[in-house]
Order: C-alpha cells, then sequence, then structure tokens
C-alpha cells in the first residue's frame, strides 16, 4: 500500500544566532508525516522536538532561521513561507499546536467560549449565535462539564485539567488536519493525563486529525503512537512502529532510554542512567553524536555520521552498528531479559 503522505520534511537545518555564536538546533532532519496517523516524537530535553514542530507552523523564536531543507505541505515548500500573512492559511486551520503551558497559551482577560468563538470565527466563518454554539459543542467534546456555566467563566477558574481541555477545544475548533501536542500531559496527576489522552485518541477520531505528539514520557508514547521518532541533538536516530521501536530497538540512545525506564519486580536494583551529557550544539558534530557516551561505539563513529539502515520497510536506524560489517552489539540486559519495556 502507497503512503499517504500528508508532510515531508526533508534535510531540514535550523539555527539560532546568540551573542554571536551559531547552535545547530536542527541537523539535517528527513521524516515523512502520513495522514491519519498519531506520531510521538520522543527524546530528552534540549534535543530539538519542540524546535522541529515549532518549525511546522512558523514559530521560530527571532533569533532563528531555516539554513536548508524543505517542509512540504499539499506541494507547498513552507520553509520559503517568510512573513505572517503568508502563515494565516497554515497556522491553525491547517496545522495546529496545543502548546506545553495551557495558562500561557489563554488569554487571562477573555471567557474561555469567547476564546473558542474566535478560533470559530476565524477559521470556520460562523458569527454571532452560530459561532457560540459551535463553541459550546467544542467544550462538549472535551468533556468539561456544565459547559453553559463554563462558557462564561475565565481561564483562572478553571483546573489545570480543565485548561488543557480548552486549549484542545480551541485547536480542533481550527478544523486542522494536523494536529501538534507538546507535552500535552506535562504537570497534570497520572489521572487527569489518562483523561487528556483518551481526550485526543477521540478526537483524533472524530475529526480525522493527523497528530504527533512532543514528549519524553515513553507511557504517553506508548497509549497514543503509531509511530514513533526518537531524537537526539538535533538529528532523528531512529524511526518505527511502536511496537518496533519498543521491542525491538536499534539505536544505542534508544537503548539507553528505554534502558531509564523503572521496572516493576527490580526494586532495590540502581536505575540506569545515560553516562555523559549531550553534545554542545554550538561546535561541529563529527560522526554519531551519541558516540562519547555510547559503551559499544566503534572508531567510525567518532569519524563519520552513520547513515540510515533500514530494519524494515517502517523501520530505520542512524547507526553503524546497523552495518554489515560491524560486529555483534546487543541491547542492555534489562530490555532482552524483559523483551521491551515496562510501561
Amino acid at each position: 500500500m502507497t503512503k499517504d503522505v500528508i508532510l515531508s520534511i526533508r534535510e531540514l537545518d535550523l539555527r539560532f544566532n546568540l551573542r554571536g555564536r551559531v547552535l545547530n538546533a536542527l541537523r539535517g532532519v528527513s521524516l515523512d508525516i502520513c495522514r491519519g496517523e498519531s506520531l510521538a516524537i520522543v527524546g530528552e530535553s534540549g534535543s530539538g522536538k519542540s524546535v522541529l514542530c515549532k518549525a511546522l507552523i512558523g514559530l521560530t523564536d527571532a533569533n532563528g532561521y531555516i539554513a536548508g531543507g524543505e517542509i512540504i505541505y499539499n506541494g507547498k515548500d513552507l520553509v520559503k513561507l517568510k512573513e505572517d500573512s503568508d502563515w494565516h492559511a497554515i497556522r491553525g486551520g491547517k496545522i495546529a499546536m496545543v502548546m506545553q503551558d495551557p495558562m500561557t497559551s489563554l488569554n487571562p482577560l477573555i471567557t474561555v467560549g469567547e476564546q473558542i468563538a474566535e478560533a470559530v470565527r476565524l477559521h470556520q466563518g460562523l458569527r454571532g449565535a452560530e459561532a457560540e454554539k459551535a463553541a459550546l459543542d467544542y467544550l462538549k467534546d472535551v468533556g468539561i462539564p456544565e459547559p453553559e456555566r463554563r462558557f462564561r467563566q475565565y481561564p483562572h477558574e478553571f483546573s489545570g485539567g480543565m485548561r488543557q481541555r480548552v486549549v484542545i477545544a480551541i485547536a480542533i475548533a481550527c478544523r486542522p488536519e494536523i494536529l501538534i501536542c507538546d507535552e500535552p500531559t506535562t504537570a497534570l496527576d497520572v489521572t487527569i493525563q489518562a483523561q487528556i489522552l483518551r481526550l485526543l485518541r477521540a478526537a483524533k477520531e472524530k475529526y480525522r486529525l493527523t497528530t504527533i505528539y512532543i514528549t519524553h514520557d515513553l507511557g504517553v508514547v506508548a497509549n497514543v503512537a503509531d509511530r514513533v521518532a526518537v531524537m537526539y541533538a538535533g538529528d532523528l536516530v531512529e524511526i518505527g512502529l511502536c511496537e518496533e521501536v519498543f521491542y525491538d530497538p536499534r539505536h544505542p540512545y534508544t537503548w539507553a532510554l528505554l534502558a531509564s525506564l523503572p521496572r516493576p519486580g527490580d526494586k532495590g536494583s540502581r536505575l540506569y542512567a545515560i553516562a555523559g551529557a549531550p553534545p554542545n550544539l554550538f561546535q561541529e558534530i563529527r560522526g554519531d553524536a551519541f558516540a562519547p557516551r555510547n559503551p559499544k561505539a566503534l572508531k567510525i563513529d567518532f569519524i563519520e555520521r552513520p547513515p540510515y539502515f533500514e530494519v524494515s520497510p517502517t523501520h530505520k536506524a542512524r547507526t553503524w552498528l546497523l552495518d554489515p560489517r560491524a560486529p555483534k552489539a546487543e541491547p542492555p540486559e534489562s530490555i532482552r531479559r524483559t523483551g521491551g519495556p515496562a510501561l
């Protein structure tokens, strides 16, 4: 079956000017996103997850710029859009984003209902009572109790979980094709996290969304993702179906992430920690960026950047350990013992 690619990222380089120095935030990122799928982008803080997704909607910080590559959506290269006015047809109406902190996404001086109605007016063309009715329906869709009363309230009158629901309602009111969720369950307790994830899955089905999740929580990934892209130092080092990445990981960084998870039944054992620190992105990176932290690194890892090696038609990883000439290397014993992560 031919993939129906809705968004194609090709060799994307994104940099920031900081006090006269250049930080290489994204280093040749390539990724196809398929219509209707749920893709999770995972990696530690600073790996480039949020920077990548903000580039998809033209929200790169003022000191950032795209030095090369393409972002193709509906045959149009979004990299070539330079002005905010050029983005109006894309941002929100085609690609929407649920930001990490709902309190900073909402205007404290405007009622919740009016903020949703504004999105309806801008992206659906409804006015007056029709816009208010649609906004009320979105409040119901995201599970807000007593929506008629809540419609007239302000963000500070809502709990954290309720505010997150409102932000999701505003995003889907824009009627996008692609919904990006940046750490959608951060700072929420476990029960509320589960509710928000169920809500996002239901919204995906009802509105036929393609969803992209930015997260470092592998438990969230297991609940929502069809595919997983593992990011490290501004590059995608492994991409595959959720089951492939969790149960047959091939990049040493993916091994380290999975080995770092606490496991039931391992009471008293030392929790695995990844040695060292991420590379300095102000400096040129030679070879595999993870090599200095990888106890199984080969000499070539410090010299030449590895290409992608195909594990299956849906699974690939950027590591020299997959080269047919490389010595056989096994993942950590904790992953081999359980056949995957304990989630």
